[in-house]
């Protein structure tokens, strides 16, 4: 019996992410990502606060070896959105300046400044030479990356 009102199946598909939002989205998801990897870390190498945070050194030295590699192999033909979830998002989590200022701050307060100093000197001498290696390893029978005009 027709009642005159036709029935019709409503489809919807999921609202596509604009492009100028995709970065954005994988900024989130590689955050997300990587601040799950540095709890992971910081759980599986814990310390005292005012100890040497051995979880945090490995963190950003690792960080610094992996955005080198992917700045060398990745960057040259990856898309933005691809660079900015990587880079800011999940190895910007992974990795993070406040926890190795709040390290050194702790160290200083337990009256060793040798320990504070080194600690610093440790992460950034380790973490540079990590970006190194990695932008050298990346960058294996390749031609170098123009990080001016990046």
């Amino acid at each position: 019996m027709a009642t005159g009102v036709e029935s019709a199946i409503v489809t919807t598909a999921a609202p596509a992410i604009r492009p100028r939002a995709l970065p954005l989205v994988a900024v989130l998801v590689g955050g997300m990502l990587g601040t799950a990897l540095r709890f992971g870390i910081d759980l599986a190498i814990p310390h005292a606060v005012d100890a040497f945070p051995l979880s945090t050194l490995v963190v950003n030295v690792l960080g610094a070896l992996a955005l080198g590699l992917l700045v060398a192999n990745v960057w040259p033909t990856a898309s933005d959105w691809l660079k900015a979830g990587l880079g800011a998002g999940l190895l910007g989590s992974f990795t993070t300046f406040s926890a190795l200022a709040v390290s050194v701050v702790a160290i200083s307060g337990t009256g060793d400044p040798t320990l504070a100093i080194g600690y610093l000197a440790a992460d950034l001498g380790l973490g540079l030479g990590a970006a190194l290696l990695g932008l050298r390893l990346g960058n294996r029978g390749t031609p170098p990356v123009d990080l001016e005009n990046e």
